[in-house]
């Protein structure tokens, strides 16, 4: 017979899977880093055109762009030299912490991602309120009656809407709210109406994959047999609901949130272009176009470190909520 297991060694367990979980993620987060410097310094490279020129038209202005110009930009950032050096400098850089200079402005590049990462993370926690607010009602009685018509017509909303890119959804809010109605701001950042737009677009893309996922989980809950008792114990449906399979619905819904970060940093990057909106994705575009390498590397870094901060976040969330996932 298996005795039962000590308040010492739950315990004991419990570090240890939880020290495995951030081993992993740490290792995770090394490897995301060099991938994305190498493969964001490759495609910076791999561009048609002088990089000198782009760079030296973002810092002055294309009508004042000269072959000078474009000379001392290119000896002044070591341009000339090869490209394996330069990213080798900057992966040297990196593991110091040191993200290097833009090289359009000649801002400390992680000075000037602590300033965007703010407003990103605003965008972000109002745009995952919003999915929720979507998504969990809809998909919550979507899961109590399986099958029926309102779970038809949600689940063929879910599919129109998660065909369709973020920034499409983003310019017909625009149109609607903004131009033909008039009761949002159009763009821009700075007063409470300018989250509205850009978080509505990312809440309603989120909230396309949230719904169906929040609806299977209420649905296996339902249709289980811990829940099935509860309901010949004579509790009603709600009740029993509340009790026995909030709980239990929420490990996959949280699970999967985490997941689905990845569809919300990369909706961040296309809506705060679309609209405006002083954050990572808005930088992370004018580097491209600008040819500004560190900007470049360290936004995309910045992104990817975020999906990995994210789902072990959730993992830490889904281990709380169901402490069998410890052992």
């Amino acid at each position: 017979m298996r005795q039962p297991r000590s308040e010492e060694d739950e315990g004991l367990a419990l570090a240890i899977s939880l020290g495995k979980l951030t081993l992993g993620r740490i290792v995770q987060a090394a490897i995301v880093a060099l991938v994305v410097g190498v493969v964001g310094f490759a495609m910076m490279e791999a561009l048609p055109g002088d990089a000198a020129y782009r760079i030296a038209a973002g810092r002055y202005g294309y009508d004042m762009v000269t072959g000078a110009a474009a000379e001392q930009v290119r000896s002044e950032l070591g341009l000339d030299r090869p490209a394996a050096e330069r990213l080798l400098t900057w992966v040297g850089q990196t593991f110091t912490f040191d993200l290097g200079q833009s090289a359009v402005t000649g801002e400390r590049v992680g000075h000037a991602i602590d300033h965007q990462l703010g407003h990103t993370v605003e965008l972000a926690l109002v745009a995952v309120a919003v999915a929720l607010l979507i998504a969990v009602p809809i998909g919550v009685l979507a899961g109590l009656r399986p099958g029926s018509l309102f779970d038809r017509i949600s689940a063929a909303l879910a599919i129109v809407v998660r065909a369709m890119p973020a920034f499409l959804i983003g310019i017909v809010l625009m149109l609607v709210l903004a131009v033909e109605l008039g009761l949002v701001p159009a763009a821009g950042h700075g007063h409470g109406g300018n989250f509205v737009l850009p978080a509505l677009t990312l809440g309603i893309v989120l909230a396309s994959v949230l719904t169906r996922v929040v609806r299977n989980a209420v649905a296996a809950t339902v249709a289980s047999d811990a829940f099935q008792f509860a309901l010949h114990k004579g509790l009603p449906m709600r009740a029993a609901f509340l009790r026995h399979g909030v709980r239990n619905a929420a490990v996959p819904v949280v699970a999967y949130l985490g997941v689905q970060m990845a569809l919300l940093l990369e909706g961040v990057v296309v809506v705060e272009s679309v609209f405006s909106w002083p954050g990572i994705g808005h930088a992370l575009t004018h580097a491209i176009f600008e040819r500004d390498v560190p900007m470049l590397q360290g936004t995309a870094l910045t992104l990817g470190l975020m999906f990995v901060l994210l789902s072990f976040l959730a993992d830490l969330a889904c281990r709380a909520l169901d402490p069998r996932l410890n052992t």
